[in-house]
């Protein structure tokens, strides 16, 4: 659970599950060496791997090189279940940033041996969100700027508009597989850019609209 401003208040975030889509923006699905997908691909990463504001990333020892992915998040609002498309926002909460923190070369290893991707993405501290949940109703999505930036230096820069799959669409796809809790968290993909991090660096991470997330890497 994490708290985050939201309206005048906070809102808790307890989420059943986090879901994450891979491969939504062309160009990274191209670095990634992927073909981009006609429907949505995703996994799952644990609550517990969800931080806050004020706490920072931990590299694992078990991996040698660790990965930054920005992307906007939605928060879901209340129950959904096979809803359709065109009443999918009306049970979306509002918007943050989540940085998919994805341990790469565990990841590589395990799509060689055909494996989930589970322990690449799944580490405590791998699901950072923040600075705040954006209400819905007084924040668009469609042409939104996203990018991150490690120690000053621009990493990833695109715009939520290279969506491959679009937010309703999302979203009617994962109600049709799985109820929609609230509080549960939907990782809308990342654009490209994704790299390295490294003890020490300084993360800003941002969305138009919504503000600069910005965590520390031990």
């Amino acid at each position: 659970m994490v708290r985050l401003p939201f309206r005048d208040s906070y809102y808790e975030v307890r989420p059943s599950k986090i879901i994450a889509l891979a491969k939504n923006y062309v160009e990274h699905a191209k670095e990634m060496e992927s073909d981009v997908p006609e429907r949505p691909v995703f996994f799952l990463k644990p609550p517990s791997s969800l931080i806050g504001p004020g706490e920072p990333i931990i590299l694992p020892r078990m991996s040698k090189r660790v990965d930054h992915e920005v992307e906007l998040a939605v928060i879901i609002g209340k129950r959904a279940k096979g809803v359709p498309a065109e009443k999918a926002m009306d049970y979306v909460l509002g918007y943050t940033i989540l940085l998919d923190i994805t341990a790469r070369d565990l990841q590589a290893e395990a799509r060689r041996k055909g494996l989930p991707w589970a322990l690449s993405k799944g580490f405590d501290t791998f699901a950072p969100v923040g600075p705040r949940i954006a209400d819905k109703r007084g924040l668009g999505i469609d042409d939104l700027e996203i990018g991150l930036k490690v120690n000053g230096h621009l990493r990833q820069l695109g715009r939520t508009s290279e969506m491959v799959i679009k937010v309703p669409e999302i979203i009617e796809y994962i109600s049709s597989i799985m109820t929609l809790e609230p509080g549960d968290i939907i990782a809308t993909g990342t654009p490209a850019g994704v790299g390295p991090l490294k003890h020490g660096d300084k993360i800003e991470a941002w969305i138009e609209g919504i503000g600069v997330l910005k965590k520390e890497v031990y």
